[in-house]
């Protein structure tokens, strides 16, 4: 089992949590509340007064917890709602920070029509502006041509070639190199990296912002893709239009991106990233699978596919390698997966 799973670790992060609040470890209870795809794991304490907190347990050989506290202290420090952090010790891989509940947004959605969740669409695009706005570049990882080529290499190294044992598709070179170019055309700006329902936590009618240790100085289009082409929900062409128009008005009235950006433009260049992303995300999922050994991600995998394809459609040229998603792709996806992948 993954360290972070070890009854052994598991004592020790309580022996240090009771420490830390100076009580007997029999005061205090630890349950397992949570894990990611990380070798991360979240556990709820409960002190005697009824006050719970989030542990989280990140083993120091496996994860750098380094990034996480930084960004923690510098967005709370800008006004962003993340949680504070009230005891680290990055020896051991140990964080106690603020419990945020156990209602992520998804839990919110009623649909991809319904108003409750279009709403609450809209109120995590106005927390990308504000993330946007207020969280200094300085210090993040430079999303660079290095790292977007990284991640779709993901697609034909671990979708193609070691899950399905297909070739990479004519095209891919050209669609690989025009991606990369229209991602860097964009604005630069802190970029959460997963700006996606599960990681928004709604607590109070508020939502607060977790997971962000990966955070990256990148294209402005990337945390807006990340919500509106994420896991849970795939709207119709006309309503992630408008709302990528809405994100562009509102990104030059606040000099984030200028204003000779025309709406084309720039809903072509979102919809390049949400190809990176989709692609990156297909090869994610097979690797989390077949190197990680983690469950529930192949079956998301025809949802980010359908993703690929809606931005596909919107982006001029790639014609065979659009046939090919249709005619091979799609096919060998679908079979794969009925044979229990």
């Amino acid at each position: 089992m993954p360290e972070a799973t070890d009854p052994t670790r598991t004592e020790r992060l309580r022996q240090w949590a009771a420490h830390r609040h100076a009580l007997p470890a029999s005061a205090i209870a630890v349950r397992l509340a949570a894990g990611d795809a990380s070798f991360r794991r979240y556990f709820r304490l409960q002190l005697p007064d009824g006050t719970t907190r989030m542990l989280m347990d990140a083993p120091p050989d496996r994860e750098d917890s380094r990034p996480f506290v930084a960004i923690a202290e510098q967005w709370r420090s800008a006004g962003l709602p993340v949680p504070a952090l009230h005891g680290v010790d990055l020896a051991r891989g140990f964080i106690e920070l603020d419990d945020l509940g156990d209602t992520p947004l998804q839990a919110c959605f009623q649909g991809d029509d319904a108003p409750a969740t279009l709403a609450w669409h809209e109120r995590a695009l106005e927390l990308i502006h504000a993330l946007q706005n207020r969280a200094p570049v300085e210090g993040l990882p430079a999303y660079d041509a290095a790292l977007l080529g990284r991640e779709l290499d993901l697609f034909p190294d671990w979708c193609l070639g070691e899950w399905l044992g297909m070739a990479t598709p004519p095209g891919w070179a050209a669609l690989r190199e025009t991606l990369i170019t229209e991602a860097l055309a964009q604005p630069v700006v802190a970029v959460h990296r997963d700006f996606d329902a599960m990681n928004l936590m709604v607590q109070d009618e508020a939502l607060h912002l977790i997971d962000f240790q990966d955070a990256v100085a990148g294209p402005l289009s990337y945390d807006l893709i990340s919500l509106l082409r994420g896991r849970h929900c795939r709207f119709p062409p006309a309503r992630f239009a408008a709302w990528v128009e809405a994100f562009r008005v509102r990104a030059i009235a606040d000099g984030r991106l200028p204003a000779d950006v025309d709406p084309a433009t720039f809903h072509h260049r979102a919809q390049a990233m949400a190809a990176q992303r989709a692609l990156k995300v297909l090869g994610i999922f097979c690797r989390l699978t077949l190197r990680d050994a983690r469950e529930g991600y192949l079956e998301r995998l025809p949802h980010f596919l359908g993703h690929l394809e809606d931005s596909l459609d919107d982006l001029p040229g790639h014609a065979g390698l659009k046939t090919w998603l249709a005619d091979t792709f799609r096919p060998a996806l679908a079979a794969r997966l009925e044979a229990g992948a």
